[in-house]
């Protein structure tokens, strides 16, 4: 038998690992062999509040409210529930976003200086956020777009060294993004998107130039009397090659969670 203590682990491996659906199978597989458990609602909770969808969210709520009432003072169900509650349309859910300040005030009563009261504090300030905060939070989305090129010259490296990266039995992240980029987008035919790629930055930056060219050319020839889409077209073809790197990187995290349930149940 698998202790609670045991599917605790694996349902954090897991939620690292951005598998929501797989800590809410470990989560109620846990529920299942042991009965209600604080803990496992919590992790039930998590899986679907991180899916930050309506549907999820009024399950997530039923799994937090569940744990509360095995144990009304459960830090984490306390932290997890206020969060969900703090991001509610207060419209849409008004009893939902009520609640948020009624579970902070709770958590600071029993723990004002653990992580998860400092979690909430944090939520709380988020959704207080600025205009400014916002531009920072688009030039860190922005920032993500780097992933490719990074993907993209380590995909390079292994292309040279001659040969894929093993992924065969093992639950790192890192060699099975490897892989998998390798298995995708080796051969001739994926050299350009592979260029691409590599000088990803560089590219984008000509791209804007042809663009605003492109408009500028436009115009004073009387093709079009105003800004129009066509210097946009310089741009289709990096965005193909940013979706086709994301696309191999959540089939890898696919196989990364499938390999991490495969780990766990070997160990039974």
């Amino acid at each position: 038998m698998t202790t609670v203590d045991a599917y605790q682990e694996r349902c954090e491996q897991l939620f690292r690992a951005g598998g929501n659906a797989a800590v809410r199978r470990a989560a109620q597989e846990g529920l299942d062999e042991h009965g209600p458990h604080p803990d496992l609602y919590c992790w039930l909770a998590l899986g679907h509040a991180a899916e930050d969808e309506d549907d999820h969210d009024d399950r997530a709520e039923e799994a937090f409210r569940a744990g509360l009432a095995l144990d009304a003072d459960h830090l984490g169900l306390l932290a997890g529930y206020a969060e969900l509650c703090l991001r509610a349309d207060a419209f849409d859910h008004p009893g939902r976003a009520a609640r948020a300040r009624v579970l902070a005030r709770r958590l600071d009563e029993l723990a004002p200086d653990s992580p998860e009261a400092a979690q909430v504090a944090a939520a709380e300030r988020w959704e207080r956020r600025s205009y400014l905060d916002e531009v920072r939070m688009a030039a860190a989305t922005a920032a993500v777009g780097h992933a490719t090129e990074i993907q993209a010259r380590t995909l390079e490296a292994d292309l040279r060294q001659g040969g894929a990266v093993p992924a065969e039995d093992t639950v790192d992240r890192d060699a099975i993004v490897r892989a998998a980029t390798l298995e995708a987008l080796s051969g001739p035919w994926n050299a350009p998107v592979r260029f691409l790629g590599r000088h990803r930055t560089a590219v984008w930056t000509i791209c804007g130039i042809l663009c605003v060219l492109t408009n500028t050319v436009l115009r004073q020839t009387g093709v079009v009397d105003s800004f129009s889409l066509w210097g946009a077209l310089w741009a289709v073809p990096l965005l193909i090659v940013d979706r086709r790197f994301t696309a191999v990187r959540k089939e890898a995290e696919a196989r990364h969670i499938a390999a991490l349930e495969a780990s766990f149940a070997d160990r039974r």
